[in-house]
């Protein structure tokens, strides 16, 4: 059989743990919002510091950005695994 509690309820005392609880929660939720921010774009410092030891040809501003599109979408990974395929000759 299930004991009951001798402790008193004190609603004050829930409602106040309640609210700290929201606050930690809303904390949380920011936090991970700048941390997810932060990982889409993890990524640039590399790319930039890559392009900055080749030269680049003169491009379009619409295929540096179909470029970009494509790293965000599909990945690093894939779009150099598909470069990689292309012929260079």
């Amino acid at each position: 059989m299930a004991r009951t509690s001798t402790k008193a309820v004190d609603i004050v005392t829930i409602e106040a743990r309640e609210k700290a609880l929201r606050e930690e929660l809303a904390a949380l939720s920011e936090q991970k919002k700048v941390a997810e921010l932060a990982a889409r774009d993890a990524g640039r410092p590399v790319l930039l510091a890559a392009l900055d030891r080749i030269k680049i040809p003169s491009m379009e501003k619409t295929d540096a950005r179909s470029i970009a599109t494509a790293i965000s979408t599909h990945g690093a990974a894939a779009v150099a695994q598909h470069l990689a395929t292309i012929s260079t000759s």
